[in-house]
């Protein structure tokens, strides 16, 4: 019997995650919630680019779709400048006792010791509930959760984890986050939302925290640090231009400390052009989401992707959704309240094989 399934969404991330779910084997989608005016009434294999119609009309008439009864909303609508609303909106469905997959508010990956009050009233609705509720994605997400911790399942001793996002991020068409929230294209001397003391840790402090639980280590602090570096020249992205002189490069780390050093660190690397900063690391391919382990032996694991047209970042964005829509059995089948990484069964890609 398939689970019942509603995308609340048809965003960057949404429009994967609908054709995701279309094709999965295990899940039926019902129903899908639409902010824009624009796309009301409109099916959503059209608004997912997919060249057919699948039958389900866009809405947005939040009650028809609650009444539905789902067995799960995967929910990838923008939180990251209206966070109150999204995670309103994550307690709304679990208190419903919905089961929800989500790409944000990204804290919620693993919130404790970094944002456990901003997670308290989700949590506390899912228990109401009975829901379950798990928010992933590729970063933060599956790349520096359970990959590195696989990983480190074959080593003898560990000094320290790295995970690194190594990425051109020319072809994301979100003038939003690059702009406003990273300080792209912003003069060097202003700094931006992203890098406001304390943002970073909230944003992946959840990384380097479930990293260390998951290794059994306790930290101290969780630091920040970052560098950036400025445009040669004037850079054409599909946000656009990004003038000679501005931001267009941006490299930060995220570090978990115990006993005075670094031993999980969370670091992106992102360029607008390829030949900025070539003494920053250098990824494999177009992009990579790299995962070291030093110590005994020492891995480097570098993730590449590239999508059906080409782009890195269209194939980080599908990541980011099928990484939710998998998970979503597990998720229905699991205990009411958060899930994190920690807590899941293996997810795989299982009837996904095509004949």
């Amino acid at each position: 019997m398939s689970l019942r399934v509603v995308q609340w969404s048809t965003g960057n991330v949404g429009v994967h995650a609908v054709a995701g779910i279309l094709a999965h084997p295990e899940l039926e989608m019902v129903g899908c919630f639409v902010s824009n005016p624009d796309k009301v009434g409109k099916d959503v294999g059209r608004l997912a680019n997919l060249g057919v119609e699948a039958g389900i009309v866009a809405t947005s008439d939040v009650e028809s779709l609650l009444a539905l009864e789902p067995d799960c909303i995967v929910h990838t609508a923008w939180a990251d400048t209206r966070i109150d609303e999204a995670l309103g909106d994550l307690a709304m469905f679990l208190r419903r006792g919905i089961n929800v997959v989500s790409s944000s508010p990204v804290f919620l990956q693993y919130p404790y010791g970094v944002a456990d009050e901003l997670a308290a009233p989700v949590i506390a609705a899912a228990l109401e509930g009975g829901a379950s509720i798990f928010v992933n994605g590729i970063d933060p997400g599956f790349a520096n959760d359970q990959l590195p911790l696989v990983i480190t399942g074959i080593s003898e001793e560990i000094e320290t984890v790295r995970c690194s996002e190594i990425l051109n991020y020319s072809t994301y068409n979100q003038p939003e986050v690059l702009f406003d929230i990273m300080g792209f294209s912003k003069p060097m001397d202003e700094i931006p939302f992203l890098l406001l003391p304390g943002i970073p840790k909230l944003a992946w402090g959840c990384v380097v925290a479930q990293l260390a639980a998951g290794l059994g280590v306790e930290l101290d602090d969780i630091e920040e640090w970052y560098e950036r570096v400025p445009a040669p020249f004037d850079i054409d992205t599909d946000a656009g231009l990004v003038p000679k002189g501005t931001v267009a490069g941006l490299h930060f780390e995220i570090r978990g400390m115990s006993k005075g050093r670094a031993v999980v660190i969370l670091e992106h690397v992102t360029r607008l052009h390829d030949d900025l900063a070539p003494e920053w690391p250098q990824p494999a391919g177009q992009g990579c989401y790299r995962v070291e382990v030093s110590g005994e032996p020492h891995y480097t694991v570098d993730l590449q992707l590239v999508g059906r047209d080409g782009d890195h970042n269209t194939a980080g964005l599908k990541a980011t959704a099928m990484r939710l829509v998998n998970a979503i059995p597990a998720v229905v089948a699991g205990q009411p309240g958060l899930l994190t990484a920690l807590d899941l069964p293996l997810v795989t890609g299982r009837g996904l094989v095509r004949s």
